[in-house]
């Protein structure tokens, strides 16, 4: 690996989040020369980011924390239109009010990751709806729509893929890549931003925008992108059985995000703590040989780093605290999720399968059947026998709830209201 000079490059590089730069050299130099204006873009398409996010969100935040100045880029205007990358279906289109409100719950995302304001390393959140909304068609097509050739545009993944796959793309995803070519150039007129950040997917439509800005304001731009992250285990980052990992604690409480960390594949441990904590490498080095508890500990170290950075300190230790009651000391874990369920069906009874399911342990009735015929589910830490066996309000504990487990990993208490 060169050697880079300014702190945002050699981080960047040292903890593996560079995966393609337009131009490592002239990148390096120009953030040793003072502080750089660069920004990723997030569309609307949910209320929240899930950890899938976390790679770009702690690019801007090492961004800023190496003296520079991180523009979030929120894609209201986009949106509408949706990215075509890497997808085989075209995207749902959504309603104005369905984009505000997602765009709103993204924004909560970012409060504890980066800071904002107005000096000149604090970071700004703009949305690219301010531009495109008001394009007109025809000067758009004119003034834009000629530096794009068709025939280069056909080879992008994003377009190549889907036809080679023979799934249609419409015209209205055909233009994303140019839209998102022209929040570059807009960035770049209103912010001085010269650099754009973003997976490995969005390298087309990035270097698309460093060309435009190229042939139109004789500007030079930049593009940086992160690896595609892939668990050991082969699945996809930020996607478990259970769905997605959010990273608001609205959507998923701080015990589940901790959870998530301390469950972490053993090779995948000084990976993420590369990625998505800030302790320093030659802490991370020392855990690239150890095991057994020593390798538990570097993952209870990794839950409670991600959590601190997401859900705040106290959170954190919150989460930590109910593992250890639950695993360690085999109690019930006040700071576990909560589900309601209604006194009067528990006054009857409710078959242990379906409150499985209605708690949310599995995804189907089906699904709980076979985990309790499999003697997979627990109540107040006695195994169910009889996936048919009625759970009653006399089956509450002592603290009026009812601990259900699914394996060993996953808790939840049931609450009668």
């Amino acid at each position: 690996m060169p050697e880079f000079r300014s702190d945002f490059m050699r981080v960047l590089h040292g903890r593996g989040f560079v995966h393609q730069c337009t131009d490592d050299g002239e990148l390096d130099g120009l953030a040793l020369g003072g502080p750089i204006t660069a920004y990723i873009g997030f569309d609307c398409t949910a209320d929240s980011l899930h950890v899938g996010s976390l790679v770009q969100i702690m690019m801007l935040r090492w961004l800023q924390r190496s003296g520079h100045k991180p523009i979030v880029l929120m894609g209201g205007g986009t949106t509408k239109i949706g990215d075509p990358s890497g997808r085989d279906a075209s995207r749902q289109l959504l309603s104005e009010a369905q984009i505000a409100a997602n765009k709103a719950g993204i924004q909560r995302c970012f409060a504890r990751f980066l800071s904002f304001g107005d000096g000149p390393t604090d970071a700004v959140m703009v949305d690219n709806a301010d531009w495109l909304d008001g394009l007109e068609y025809v000067a758009f097509l004119r003034d834009i729509g000629r530096h794009f050739s068709l025939n280069r545009m056909l080879k992008f993944d994003s377009v190549r893929l889907r036809l080679e796959r023979e799934q249609p793309m419409t015209f209205l995803e055909f233009n994303y890549m140019i839209l998102q070519a022209y929040d570059f150039m807009e960035l770049s007129r209103r912010h001085n931003c010269v650099l754009q950040m973003g997976g490995s997917d969005q390298w087309g439509n990035i270097v698309n925008g460093v060309e435009l800005a190229r042939r139109i304001d004789a500007k030079s731009l930049y593009g940086l992108t992160t690896p595609l992250i892939t668990l050991a285990s082969g699945a996809k980052m930020g996607k478990t059985a259970e769905g997605a990992v959010w990273i608001d604690d609205s959507k998923l409480s701080s015990y589940d995000y901790w959870q998530f960390w301390r469950n972490t594949d053993d090779r995948d441990v000084c990976l993420f703590l590369r990625l998505f904590s800030e302790l320093p490498l030659d802490e991370i080095q020392r855990f690239e040989s150890v095991e057994g508890e020593e390798l538990n500990e570097a993952k209870k170290l990794l839950a409670n780093l991600a959590t601190a950075m997401c859900h705040g300190e106290e959170a954190a230790r919150a989460a930590g605290e109910t593992a250890r009651e639950t695993f360690e000391a085999g109690g019930a874990g006040e700071g576990l999720p909560e589900v309601s369920a209604s006194k009067d069906e528990l006054t009857v009874g409710i078959l242990a399968f379906q409150l499985v399911h209605d708690a949310g342990l599995c995804d189907s009735r089906g699904a709980a059947r076979r985990l309790i015929r499999g003697g997979g589910v627990r109540l107040n830490d006695v195994v169910i026998a009889k996936e048919d066996a009625a759970i009653t309000l006399a089956d509450c504990n002592d603290d009026g709830v009812i601990k259900l487990s699914a394996g060993k990993k996953r808790h939840i208490l049931v609450r009668p209201s």
